[in-house]
């Protein structure tokens, strides 16, 4: 008898070691290898050398604002809202605002990575959010699938190859890319940056070693507003399965606040220190051309208000949208005190200033929902990439203009480097265009003949009044025309097979010249359209 139980414990045994094995063995993979592109990096660094031609000339002074998860009907220029957001809405009214502003992402990163170097971010494998953590193995990814799952986030399958812990250092804005600062800076302009980054968290990927001079704020996608314990302060909890996460890391790691990569402790509600170190670096820096990038983490989550905004707001029930405009409140304010210092300095009428949000309202939080326009951030219907988008320059750019056409978020880039006299780089693709001809009526036709936008399996393409999008995962496409529906309502998918074919066409050829990402996605985020799915990675 004892024989046949230690037969039985070993058979036991010897069936559970491969179970076990096939759990715990490691998912990373070789595939995901991030490469340096030498070539690139030596072009790179001998166009940054070269000298530019004499220019005897001034410069002007470039400001790029951006706001994060801000949607275009958050504010009051646009959208019916509690609040007016009346500093925001004068850029728009006084300098031009662009009707249909399109950025090339519905998410955070991949959306900058673009509108810092004028070129799709999908031509250099910036084609997702970057992530420091990835399933180590099977059991912890169907942890992950069995727990995190929800109607709307669902864990991805990526054939269970994920990258190493090398390699998780690696991701973010290439080396061989040139940054916005990089190229001001060659043409002599002072370069900063104050705010969320988001391109990396690692050298050599890390906003002092791209370009800027002088780096005040954080690396990751979030950092806390200010101490939860602040009587000041107005915390709100939310429902998607992030917000736990972003609310214990805190000020922690990438999230932490720097001065040029040093970790510094500050208390103020961080949307007003954002805007008291931009005034400095303008301060510090007026005598000479500037480039002050701006990128705020309003109204990003965690949603932390101040109480002086949040106390004004009374007749706002839901206490989540409250802390929410009341964010959006400060952000407002914020701008209005940077454009005044500009104006306070006599540098107004020689400062491009740029104003546009990195995609559209974050609908998951349930503090908006970007209505009229369909979906929000993550997805590629109007609402995740149609966004805010306002220019200035006063003296060369048309006052209170309201421009049709569409446009994009990396002809910010083009249209600075035309301006600071500075040539565009020849050895790459450069997608941006300079907008002043368009704007001055030198040019009639439109600034681009299709805008692109792709992510994995999702994929979409505007050209003329046609808006098509491809849901490779689901099977699903919808083809809307423009000019009529810009709320995206009707799909002529099945009734104009002449125009989806032409445009499917044409999205193929635009895939061509693109490269695979550098890191795979991690979760799909599932919206409903009628009766149909589509997936969008992340």
């Amino acid at each position: 008898m004892k024989r046949l139980h230690s037969s039985r414990r070993i058979w036991w045994f010897l069936a559970v070691i491969p179970v076990v094995g096939f759990l715990w063995w490691p998912l990373s993979n070789d595939r995901w290898t991030i490469p340096v592109d030498e070539d690139a990096l030596a072009r790179k660094e001998a166009f940054l050398a070269a000298p530019l031609a004499p220019d005897t000339l001034s410069r002007p002074n470039i400001v790029l604002i951006l706001a994060d998860d801000l949607g275009k009907m958050d504010i009051s220029l646009y959208g019916d809202i509690p609040i007016k957001t009346a500093r925001i809405d004068a850029l728009g009214q006084e300098g031009v605002r662009f009707e249909e502003g399109y950025i090339t992402s519905p998410i955070c990163a991949p959306s900058r990575a673009a509108l810092l170097t004028g070129r799709y971010q999908q031509r250099f494998g910036f084609e997702y959010q970057p992530h420091d953590r990835y399933p180590k193995n099977r059991l912890e990814y169907y942890v992950y699938k069995w727990f995190l799952d929800t109607p709307e986030w669902q864990v991805a399958d990526e054939d269970f190859r994920y990258p190493g812990k090398a390699e998780l250092h690696k991701q973010g804005l290439p080396p061989s890319e040139i940054t916005l600062a990089e190229l001001l800076q060659k043409a002599g302009y002072a370069t900063g940056i104050i705010g969320k980054w988001h391109l990396g968290y690692d050298p050599p990927s890390l906003p002092n070693l791209m370009g800027f001079d002088y780096h005040y704020g954080f690396y990751e996608a979030f950092s806390l507003y200010a101490d939860p314990a602040d009587p000041g302060i107005v915390n709100q909890r939310n429902p998607d399965f992030s917000d736990p996460h972003i609310w214990r890391k805190g000020r922690t790691g990438a999230c932490a606040i720097r001065i040029n990569d040093q970790v510094v402790e500050d208390t103020a509600y961080l949307t007003n220190r954002l805007a008291d170190e931009a005034i400095g670096f303008i301060e510090k820096h007026k005598a000479q051309p500037f480039f002050l990038y701006v990128p705020f983490s309003a109204p990003h989550t965690p949603f932390q208000a101040e109480r002086r905004f949040y106390d004004r707001f009374t007749s706002i029930e839901d206490p989540r949208k409250r802390v929410y405009f009341s964010m959006i409140a400060s952000l407002d304010e914020a701008v209005g005190r940077i454009l005044d210092k500009l104006k306070a300095e006599g540098l107004d009428t020689n400062t491009l200033v740029f104003f546009l949000s990195d995609n559209g309202g974050a609908t998951y939080t349930q503090a908006t929902t970007n209505a009229p326009l369909k979906g929000g951030k993550f997805t590629e219907f109007e609402g995740g990439v149609q966004v805010p988008f306002f220019f200035s320059w006063p003296g060369h750019t048309p006052s209170g203009m309201a421009f049709s056409q569409p446009v994009s978020a990396v002809d910010i880039f083009a249209t600075v480097a035309s301006a600071a006299r500075v040539p565009l780089p020849g050895d790459r693709p450069m997608d941006g265009v300079d907008l002043m001809p368009y704007l001055q009526a030198e040019e009639e036709r439109p600034p681009h003949p299709a805008i692109y936008w792709r992510s994995g399996f999702q994929k979409a393409i505007r050209k003329g009044p046609w808006k098509l999008l491809h849901d490779e995962l689901s099977g699903n496409g919808v083809l809307y025309y423009m000019n009529c529906d810009p709320y995206e309502t009707t799909s002529l998918w099945e009734q104009r097979p002449e125009e989806r074919d032409s445009l499917m066409t044409d999205m193929s050829g635009w895939e061509k010249e693109l490269q695979p990402p550098l890191w795979p996605r991690v979760m799909n985020f599932r919206f409903r359209d009628g009766d149909r799915d589509f997936f969008f990675p992340l």
